[in-house]
């Protein structure tokens, strides 16, 4: 078993844990940054991570495992390949999440959909209603960190490896910006 410690030294010796002024995906501003691709870069982090996640719904006969682009889509894989279920992914379409590529979930279908970090659970909570208005049983959500301090409420279980709140301004509140720092912004999705 994998505890937060260390999940969290696994970011911190790949330095995926960045600090600085960040625009996120959500459009909010924060002081500090997940860039989960630095620790998934690396097979044996990324096994040890998606395994630990597969294990909390290891008895949820889970068939499919949904990962948001471009967060999900390694997690997606790697805990797909561990539960022995099939893996696929959600994109952007006109600003909301789809299947593409062929991809499709069928009624009963049983689900689980995984992403690097939540803040507000935004990606996760529109795979989770998009797969449920397909018909699609989704059994919860695993992610490695969650920034939202538990209050994502992404409609599902959800577990994740490593609970650390986000101090998060709307831009207009930012004492970063406040300061004149310019930021960055990271992510993979335009806001």
């Amino acid at each position: 078993m994998i505890d937060q410690k260390r999940v969290i030294d696994m970011f911190e010796e790949t330095g995926a844990m960045l600090t600085g002024h960040f625009l996120l995906t959500s459009g909010r501003h924060s002081d500090r940054y997940f860039q989960c691709a630095l620790v998934l870069q690396h097979p044996a982090y990324c096994e040890a991570l998606c395994r630990e996640l597969a294990a909390r719904f290891s008895g949820d006969r889970v068939e499919t495992v949904i990962g948001p682009a471009m967060g999900g889509v390694v997690i997606s894989y790697e805990v797909a390949r561990i539960l022995k279920a099939r893996s696929i992914f959600t994109e952007r379409e006109n600003g909301k999440m789809t299947l593409r590529r062929g991809f499709s979930v069928s009624p009963g279908e049983r689900v689980l959909v995984v992403e690097d970090v939540i803040t507000t659970g935004g990606s996760v909570r529109e795979v989770i209603e998009y797969a449920r208005e397909r018909g699609a049983e989704v059994v919860g959500a695993g992610v490695l960190v969650d920034r939202s301090g538990g209050k994502a409420g992404l409609g599902a279980r959800t577990e994740s490896l490593a609970q650390i709140p986000a101090v998060s301004y709307s831009p207009e509140e930012c004492p970063l910006c406040g300061k004149g720092l310019p930021f960055v912004k990271p992510g993979s999705r335009k806001v």
